[in-house]
This record gives structure tokens, C-alpha cells and sequence, in this order.
């Protein structure tokens, strides 16, 4: 089994490449907000229950898929590197794939700025995720995001085994989907 860690700030492109890796693996998609758009109509993500809520769907959904005979699983994260609870968590999820024997790769992703608010107001991002629509506070978040958090990492600072880092600024999610393929021959 294979469990894919596609991390990056908002906008990068987890989703939609993820979506591409998808198509040309036999592993399955569960980007993050699959679980954020389920909960949004009750509690909002950034309460304790709407967070509480994610967590648990997130978490029962990693132990089914690890302990499945599924070939593995594509998860898209947005990573605080300046949080400790984002290093636990990733830590967390990881142990649990690798306790189960699954090999975990993680995907960075980073993008310039201008190019991440382009992809923000994307059709595309819209139609997955409704919580983004309202574009002016989207783009006011991911700014404030980028000013609050550290999205990307320094070099050297991940150390996984099975890592790459992809600047997809200029390139499609297709190329960059086929880069991960091939990186870690899924």
C-alpha cells in the first residue's frame, strides 16, 4: 500500500493534482476538503466541533483505508510548519499507514503567490469546494495565511525518505501527477 501526502498552502494545487494521480494510479483521492465540505453546513472549520468533526471523519476513513486491501490512498493536507500539533498530526497519520506495512510519500507543493491567487478564483477549485466561493474572503484567507503560517518548507527540513518537492508554478497538474508517478513508481 502506498499513502500519498500531497501538502502545501492553499491554492498550490493538491486537489487537482491529486485529481490527475488519481487518474493514472489505482489509488483513490481523499483531499481535505472532502471532509471541511461535508461538516461546513453545521460548524464552521474553524470551531472546536467543526475541527473536532473533520478529525474523526478523517481519522475512521485512514483506519478503514489502512487496514483495507485497497493499493493505497492520495490525502491533500495544508501544513503549518511553524505548528507543532501540523508536525504531530503528519506524524500521526504517517504511523498509522506504516504500521500497516504501507510505504508513505510525501508531496510538496509551492507556487508563487500571483499564480496561487489566480488558481483560487478557478472554476475548477470552486465547483469541489463550496467554502471557497465566497472568492473575496478566500483570497483575504490565503494572504492572512501567508502572513500567519509558514506553508512550505525550508530546505533540508524534511528528512522522509520518500519525499519530493515540486514547484508547480509553471507546470500542469498532469505533468506534475506524472512527476509523482514516477518518483515513487506508483
Amino acid at each position: 500500500m502506498k499513502f500519498i501526502i500531497i501538502f502545501g498552502p492553499q491554492a498550490v494545487g493538491k486537489m487537482t493534482v491529486g485529481q490527475e494521480l488519481e487518474k493514472i494510479t489505482n489509488l483513490k483521492l481523499f483531499h481535505n476538503h472532502m471532509t471541511i465540505e461535508l461538516v461546513s453546513p453545521y460548524f464552521s472549520y474553524g470551531t472546536p466541533q467543526g475541527k473536532r468533526l473533520v478529525n474523526l471523519f478523517r481519522q475512521e476513513i485512514f483506519e478503514e483505508v489502512a487496514k483495507s486491501e485497497l493499493p493505497g490512498l492520495i490525502f491533500t493536507f495544508v501544513w503549518a510548519f511553524d505548528m507543532k500539533e501540523d508536525w504531530e498530526y503528519i506524524r500521526k497519520v504517517s504511523a498509522l499507514f506504516e504500521s500497516r506495512g504501507a510505504e508513505v510519500c510525501y508531496v510538496e507543493l509551492e507556487a508563487e503567490p500571483t499564480e496561487r491567487l489566480e488558481r483560487n478564483k478557478s472554476p475548477h477549485r470552486l465547483l469541489h469546494k463550496a467554502t471557497k466561493r465566497n472568492v473575496e474572503w478566500s483570497e483575504q484567507d490565503l494572504l492572512s495565511s501567508m502572513e500567519k503560517y509558514r506553508l512550505n518548507s525550508e530546505p533540508g527540513e524534511i528528512t522522509h525518505e520518500h519525499y519530493i518537492r515540486i514547484n508547480n508554478t509553471d507546470k500542469s497538474p498532469k505533468d506534475v501527477a506524472q512527476l509523482i508517478q514516477d518518483r515513487f513508481k506508483l
